[in-house]
């Protein structure tokens, strides 16, 4: 008779298991041991790892592509930052310290066993290794990366959430939200006030031998693909061929912000439509003088880039605002806002005696009385709006300044007449008035003068950017520091001491005159719009804050010289041709425009003194080799 084994109960299996832990050697026993913690360790750490990796890489990764300004991570944040990299050194000595106690007692795990007292202090020396493992440095060895890398990534959003915050305050309220895409940073430094630029180009890895059998269309690609530097255009194709492919480059630029064929009346062959001219630009006309227009950008102003066109014969000066926009766009762009708007008209009027003209500025102050000049004044103008009226006495002379809003014009016409309207009206007041002048000097209309720099004229603007220090380094190619002081020295003191008006800068007027040629705007006003005051500081975090205060900058998008084609051409560049869909939007843009620009010149040249490059950048890049001698 067969007889059938009972199986074994669940404590019968206990006591066969306990026996065999029993038969183990005290060593094999402690291997065990701490391999099935170190296991049960391992396990518990990785557990959701992978899918918790998976998720944080896939939302690293969108957050980059969304990404549509560069940044630099040296300014996300102005506090000192953990040095995350002692968390990982810290763990992996924990680990060999754990490994190096474990070997120890394995070569002599019958001493350690038998004296209670060793055995005490491994156990409680594994303990608090065990301990550390389970606590949250533990984890962190499995996860360093990804808890460092999300720890930063919040402090950069919570960083830029603020500083947007705060900026936004500063843009015009009054303009249109749009969404643009913005444009990276110019791949390529220029060529100005860069010491790494002196030494001859040797290009990349594309091959470029035959780059003069390829067509214009195939070199353009090379350009905005980053296989080829802009600037080594006229070294690798004639002078003339390099201007029509760089046109090709920057109408691909200017297209994909929607501004179709901007420069397809910009000529770049002898050209003048002298019709155009005839009874509105020039008299006794015998030609033209041709100026280069150079295209600075793009830069990032107000959340948009921006491309400048500017037309000079300065070598050097478009490069070297170049490089400024560079340095801004890296450091996430500038943000400028007007804080007034008025174009000035002063007529000098002459009285019968001092006390007349007293009771004449005595009339125009009291309110109701403005009320009729302002009805006078706006009854010969569609947008212009008579905003105030100043008058200054000087013995029986009444220096009468007025201040108009023109709208998208620059106005000097329409403030001119419509000062006539309001000295029409004083004269019914007064009859013993006499007009001198229409203009009695305190407009004041291209002349250096404190009423500009004071009171303003035209379009007060402010504007500002916050470089990295890593950026002011590699693109700059100075500190800092040494810029900063450079700019107190110079800017402030050294102008202060040449008792300057409105002077406070390096090369303002270098700026304001490129984009005033480039645009259609009057060259002679550059006097008073390059009133400038550049003030420079170092942040709390080691950054460079910048900004340029112009209490004058007179533009306009309409009338005179901007109804030419080329000058029409720059401005539909830039964005702001013609007149806006809200009277003043597009002048102020261009304010705006000519400010930024002004201020990255500013940035790149400061720059340039302090590490004392300008003079070997301009003998290097603004001086054309003699011919030989035969």
């Amino acid at each position: 008779m067969t007889t059938v084994a009972s199986p074994m109960t669940l404590g019968q299996r206990l006591d066969a298991a306990i026996d065999n832990i029993d038969s183990l050697s005290s060593t094999q026993l402690y291997v065990v041991i701490v391999a099935g913690t170190v296991a049960v360790s391992f396990f518990l750490l990785n557990s959701n790892g992978s899918t918790s990796n998976t998720a944080s890489g896939t939302s690293v990764d969108n957050a980059l592509l969304k990404s549509a300004k560069p940044r630099s991570s040296s300014c996300s944040s102005d506090l000192p930052q953990p040095r995350w990299f002692i968390l990982k050194w810290l763990n992996f000595a924990a680990i060999l310290a754990f490994g190096g106690s474990v070997v120890k007692f394995s070569l002599n795990a019958s001493l350690y066993l038998n004296d209670s007292k060793y055995l005490l202090q491994f156990l409680v020396v594994w303990s608090m290794f065990l301990c550390y493992f389970f606590g949250f440095f533990g984890i962190s060895f499995v996860n360093a990366d990804e808890l460092v890398g999300n720890m930063e990534q919040e402090q950069r959003e919570q960083q830029q959430q603020q500083q947007q915050q705060q900026r936004s305050t500063s843009i015009n309220e009054t303009a249109p939200q749009k969404t643009k895409k913005l444009h990276p940073p110019a791949p390529s430094a220029p060529v100005c006030s860069d010491p790494s630029s002196f030494k001859s180009s040797k290009g990349g890895k594309t091959d470029l031998s035959n780059i003069q059998e390829m067509s214009d269309a195939d070199i353009a690609n090379l350009v905005l693909s980053g296989q080829m530097k802009d600037h080594e255009l006229e070294k690798r194709l004639t002078a003339s061929r390099a201007v029509v492919v760089r046109r090709l480059v920057v109408t691909e630029k200017l297209n994909s912000l929607g501004r179709t064929n901007a420069l397809e009346n910009l000529p770049s062959e002898p050209s003048l439509d002298y019709g155009r001219v005839h009874g509105a630009n020039c008299e006794i006309v015998v030609g033209y003088v041709p100026l280069p227009v150079g295209m600075v950008g793009p830069l990032t102003l107000n959340n948009e880039s921006t491309y400048i066109p500017m037309a000079t014969t300065e070598g050097c000066l478009v490069a070297s605002t170049n490089r400024g926009a560079k340095a801004v766009t890296q450091g996430g762009g500038a943000y400028a806002t007007v804080l007034k708007d008025g174009i000035t008209r002063a007529p000098c009027l002459r009285m019968a005696s001092a006390m007349e003209a007293a009771n004449l500025k005595l009339w125009c102050e009291t309110p109701e009385n403005f009320q009729k000049l302002k009805a006078a004044f706006e009854s010969t103008t569609s947008f212009g709006k008579l905003q105030s009226c100043s008058p200054t006495v000087a013995g029986k002379n009444v220096y009468l300044r007025l201040v108009c809003f023109a709208g998208d014009a620059m106005g000097m016409n329409m403030v001119s007449k419509g000062s006539l309207a309001v000295i029409e009206v004083l004269q019914k007041e007064f009859p013993t008035v006499q007009l001198v002048a229409l203009s009695g000097n305190m407009c004041t209309d291209k002349k250096a003068a404190a009423t500009n720099w004071i009171e303003g004229r035209g379009k007060s603007v402010v504007v500002e950017a916050v470089i990295p220090e890593k950026v002011v380094r590699s693109t700059l190619k100075t500190t800092v520091k040494a810029i900063v002081e450079t700019n107190i020295q110079k800017n402030l003191v050294g102008s202060a001491m040449a008792a300057t008006i409105g002077g406070f800068n390096a090369h303002a007027s270098n700026i304001v005159t490129a984009v005033f040629l480039a645009t259609g705007q009057d060259p002679a006003q550059n006097v008073e719009s390059s009133n400038c005051i550049t003030l420079m500081e170092e942040t709390a975090g080691g950054d460079l804050w910048i900004s340029c205060t112009m209490p004058s900058i007179e533009v306009g998008t309409v009338g005179g010289g901007t109804s030419l084609p080329a000058q029409a051409a720059c401005l539909q560049a830039i964005g702001c041709k013609g007149g806006g869909d809200t009277p003043g939007q597009n002048a102020k843009q261009l304010a705006q425009v000519v400010a930024a620009a002004t201020m990255c010149g500013e940035l790149s040249l400061l720059a340039a003194l302090a590490a004392n490059t300008l003079v070997q950048a301009h003998m290097t890049h603004n001086r054309k080799p003699q011919p030989a001698k035969k």
